[in-house]
């Protein structure tokens, strides 16, 4: 057996360290695709051919220089409207650290595409017209970041050129935004005065604002810590196959493949089948074929368990405070579809690698961003709306509060009918202590056969 050592903040998160995931979001017209094109330019990231269609598009249009907006704007209705529209995900690479890079769309109409950005981010850089300073769709930015939990958050104020490199603008630009941001819970905001346009403080430090003296856009992504202690996590293992070789070589083998969503799992240690209850030993851990005697999130690994338990693809492989599995789940819920959502819609859920029937009994409010208050009792979640639902599931669920554990606190809703994704979850209060999954609630047969 292969012997590892023990998982700590700095040795565990190794790996993760070397790669983060950012998302940007600013309003429309802020420059959001120009500062992503200018950080792709200036680190070197861009290929050949790609800049020379960049420079043949913006010859085109009239443009003197290179419009490097174009670099991530790859739509057509995005080139032609000037805009951004779909999430457009880009993966680049620095000495330093890898980055997987969703720039989303600013319109109000595409909340929802900034959620999906955002949903696995570890950071957010949310641009800000150094002009208009703090609007209405900063705060719905801010509220989105807060709302998903994501952990860093980049204040870049964009066309500072514009406005003379005005050091006395940045200051009340970042304070304003800071004590919204720090209102929401939002843990870290470092705010970054910019000319994407020019390249000022991107890349290269600029030489025309010498009184701000933090880092750039690319040496903090480069150094923020986004590393985290598993050992300080319950264990979270979602089932994703049963391995049965059932082969002369290995008789009686039975694995059970997955990532491991949370915390560390080790060889002897105690843990709980969910949601039967079972509890039984680790009795082996293979990684890459070989087997070792511990593994911690987001490894892939195959478990092998001490019992012969009857475990399937769905189950959750846990140890340390457990979630009680519930047939009524509370969460905080972004409508994706356009189709709207209504109490009484048959769904599928889907958590981790479980997929259950369900049906939404409650909406009891929907959220504003724009001032944080909510309309009780909507009648529905159109798209991109935020709010509060109920939902009663056929099976019961071990899911853990989104604030304490962002995979295994969320949950989408799904078309039966077509498979389509209609609405992203996350169990418990986005803006308040999260309070975890409801009680169960005992309910008569539904008529169609969701027997709930």
């Amino acid at each position: 057996m292969t012997t590892t050592p023990a998982p700590t903040a700095s040795t565990a998160s190794a790996a993760s360290t070397t790669l983060l995931r950012f998302a940007t979001a600013g309003s429309v017209d802020d420059g959001k695709s120009t500062l992503v094109g200018r950080l792709l330019h200036d680190s070197k990231s861009v290929l050949t051919d790609q800049l020379e269609a960049v420079e043949h598009a913006s010859r085109s249009r009239g443009h003197a220089a290179p419009d490097l907006a174009l670099l991530t704007d790859g739509l057509r209705a995005e080139r032609e409207q000037g805009i951004t529209i779909d999430v457009a995900y880009r993966y680049f690479a620095t000495p330093a650290r890898r980055f997987i890079l969703a720039d989303t769309p600013g319109h109000v109409q595409y909340t929802r595409n900034m959620v999906t950005g955002a949903s696995t981010a570890h950071l957010t850089v949310i641009l800000i017209d150094a002009r208009h300073g703090v609007v209405e769709q900063t705060r719905r930015h801010a509220a989105v970041a807060a709302l998903l939990r994501v952990p860093h958050v980049v204040l870049a104020v964009n066309k500072m050129d514009l406005i003379d490199h005005d050091e006395a603008a940045f200051g009340a630009i970042a304070e304003e935004f800071t004590a919204y941001a720090a209102s929401l819970g939002v843990p870290e905001v470092t705010a970054i005065p910019i000319s994407a346009l020019n390249g000022d403080n991107v890349v290269v430090r600029s030489a025309a604002m010498d009184w701000y003296t933090g880092p750039t856009v690319l040496e903090h992504l480069e150094g923020v810590e986004v590393g985290h202690d598993p050992g300080a996590e319950p264990a979270r293992f979602p089932v994703q196959y049963v391995i049965r070789p059932q082969s002369a070589e290995l008789p009686d083998y039975r694995g059970y493949a997955g990532q491991i969503a949370a915390g560390v799992l080790r060889v002897g240690q105690p843990v709980t089948v969910l949601p039967s209850g079972r509890t039984t030993t680790v009795n082996a851990i293979d990684l890459l074929g070989e087997p070792v005697d511990v593994a911690w999130s987001p490894q892939s690994v195959t478990v092998r368990l001490a019992d012969d338990l009857d475990i399937s693809r769905g189950d959750l492989i846990a140890a340390g405070p457990l979630a009680e599995p519930v047939r009524e789940i509370t969460a905080t819920a972004c409508h994706l579809h356009d189709r709207p959502l209504t109490p009484g819609a048959r769904v599928l859920l889907k958590h981790t690698t479980r997929t259950v029937k369900a049906i939404v009994t409650e909406i009891p409010s929907r959220l504003s961003l724009a001032d944080l208050t909510r309309e009780p009792n909507p009648g529905q979640l159109a798209a991109n709306d935020i709010g509060r639902i109920v939902v009663r599931t056929a099976e019961p669920l071990a899911v853990d509060a989104y604030a304490d554990s962002r995979r295994t606190g969320s949950f989408l809703l799904i078309d039966p009918a077509d498979g389509s994704t209609l609405t992203a979850a996350m169990a418990g209060d986005a803006f308040a202590d999260a309070r975890g999954a409801g009680e169960t609630s005992p309910t008569a047969p539904d008529e169609e056969g969701w027997d709930f």
